[in-house]
């Protein structure tokens, strides 16, 4: 249970004649009621009450045996799409849906961490779910105001306010007993306020879009690891309908929109015991890394303008590509460097 404690200081104002030092002056200063209550009314507070009015609708919380999280609303059968780290290795969840007290069952339709997302659906969805709208990711702009709505700290139907603060972010979440640590490409950073419990809600803009997915927040190492105030990542919502409809349709991922080698690998660690690239443990068959002619026991060292010294630095440079383009490969074979074209290939399921 999350108590929170809200201080209210009222300020009141009294109104009178004004009195001169005359003795002819009758009465006394009598204070005044102002009459009906207080408003504020401007446009852009109009715009937000009616973004909230329109979406939060669709943002449910989700309860699992091991903490809570977020969800939008996909679709009126029931589809619910979230993080995977929320759901982690849960397979049945509790839902409750904006404004109602009342739990709903779940079950897990399919999980896909290495983007971070998974579907779950209602075993007996009510009538009435109102299905958020995904807007075109790829015209997100920095400046724009966004909204970010969900269950920070278990407080549901909550949301924060903020501006798109950066775009193509690529991402490397820390590792948990939910989260593999995926590395997300083409991530929206956000100044809305994203907390514990918002993983899973909604970034959503002015037109009442949902343009991603709340993921994560930054942390601040000299604050030892605290959350950096005011930087936030989402998943794009590109991404986001891409996977859903691939879970929906077939409880799995085929096309995962993401770049591979098609190898397998693991950090290569020089005669000083420091990491110093990427050793190629076996190649698939066929596979991007095999037309070019790299073989296991080539050790990468770089890919396009990016040094790769770990297995983590090569994650995070092929996020940042897409899958059928050419890029360079740098790797070192008995000695002796080489550098090949590669044409990329889709990461699979």
């Amino acid at each position: 249970m999350v108590l929170a404690c809200v201080a209210l200081a009222l300020a009141g104002c009294t109104s009178g004649s004004k009195s001169s030092s005359s003795s002819s002056t009758t009465g006394s200063a009598t204070p005044v009621a102002a009459s009906g209550s207080p408003t504020v009314s401007n446009t852009l507070q109009d715009d937000y009450q009616q973004v909230i009015g329109n979406v939060l609708p669709s943002v449910v919380q989700i309860t699992t045996a091991s903490g809570l999280g977020s969800g939008i609303i996909y679709d009126t059968k029931g589809d619910i799409v979230t993080n995977a780290h929320v759901v982690g290795s849960a397979t049945s969840f509790q839902v409750s849906l904006a404004n109602s007290s009342n739990q709903l069952d779940a079950t897990l339709v399919g999980s896909y961490p290495d983007s971070d997302l998974a579907v779950i659906k209602l075993s007996s969805p009510p009538g009435g779910l109102r299905p958020a709208v995904f807007g075109d990711s790829s015209k997100v702009e920095l400046g724009q105001i966004t909204l970010a709505m969900g269950s920070p700290l278990g407080l549901s139907s909550s949301v924060t306010q903020g501006i798109v603060s950066g775009t193509g972010r690529t991402v490397t979440e820390p590792k948990s007993t939910d989260s593999p640590g995926a590395t997300i490409g083409n991530m929206v950073q956000t100044s809305a306020a994203i907390n514990p419990g918002n993983s899973g809600g909604a970034l959503v803009n002015l037109s009442s879009q949902v343009i991603g997915i709340n993921t994560l927040a930054a942390v601040d190492q000299q604050l030892n690891g605290s959350a950096a105030p005011g930087i936030g990542f989402a998943i794009p919502s590109a991404t986001i309908t891409s996977i859903a409809d691939q879970l929906i349709q077939s409880g799995k991922v085929t096309n995962s929109g993401r770049a591979a080698l098609g190898i397998s690998a693991r950090t290569y660690y020089g005669s000083d015991f420091k990491p110093a690239g990427v050793v190629v443990v076996s190649t698939t068959s066929g596979g991007p890394a095999a037309a070019a002619g790299m073989q296991p026991g080539d050790v990468i060292t770089k890919v396009g303008n990016t040094q790769v010294s770990s297995l983590s630095d090569l994650t995070t440079a092929l996020a940042s590509l897409t899958p059928g383009s050419q890029t360079p490969v740098t790797y070192t074979r008995n000695g002796q460097s080489s550098t090949v074209q590669v044409t990329l290939g889709t990461l699979g399921s």
